[in-house]
């Protein structure tokens, strides 16, 4: 018999002081049974990070969402589409080989890849010269330490405030607060 995911409800209230971006997001989060909250976390940190774009991108007349991620290789973690049904921002989380990414590039406007953990840099020196010919794609750097803190804030429902000022992400519960300061690889 096959594990379900597990559902997670989230509640962001964003306001992205750097883009003129305030919004409240009601999300719906499907954990795969072999995602981690490492994971799950970052693709929620990714889509706050890129919620301006819904209004930059589609004037908000579009749809921010997240995708089938792990329980299908052909969706991305996160995607932007606007009312036509383009892709206009493919994200991915993780660690991915690089035929998936090319795919995305020839799929979307743009694609942003928010890698986390111990191993991203064996990774990236691994992969690093396979996509460098990719010009719609960016790469970004979750540090290790602050996956884990994102981790530490998963929980079945979430009431989250996410901040951004000055390329930093302050992603809060009321109770604790973590500073997201990604680094861009490519």
């Amino acid at each position: 018999m096959a594990l379900k995911s597990t559902i997670y409800k989230a509640n962001l209230q964003i306001a992205d002081i750097d883009h003129g971006y305030y919004a409240d997001h009601a999300l719906t989060l499907a954990r795969h049974p072999s995602e981690t909250d490492e994971r799950m976390m970052a693709r929620l940190v990714a889509l706050a990070l890129q919620a301006h774009r819904l209004q930059a991108d589609c004037q908000g007349d579009g749809t921010l969402a997240f995708g089938a991620g792990l329980s299908d290789p052909d969706e991305p973690d996160v995607w932007l589409r606007d009312y036509t049904g383009r892709t206009r921002l493919w994200v991915e989380v993780g660690q991915p080989e690089d035929k998936p990414i090319a795919k995305a590039c020839s799929r979307s406007d743009a694609v942003l890849l928010y890698t986390y953990g111990h191993a991203a840099e064996v990774w990236w020196r691994g992969i690093e010269h396979k996509l460098a010919r990719l010009d719609k794609l960016q790469v970004w750097r979750i540090p290790t330490e602050t996956a884990q803190e994102l981790a530490a804030l998963a929980e079945r429902s979430m009431q989250l405030q996410a901040t951004l000022q000055e390329g930093l992400l302050m992603l809060g519960n009321g109770a604790r607060q973590v500073h997201v300061e990604p680094v861009r690889w490519k």
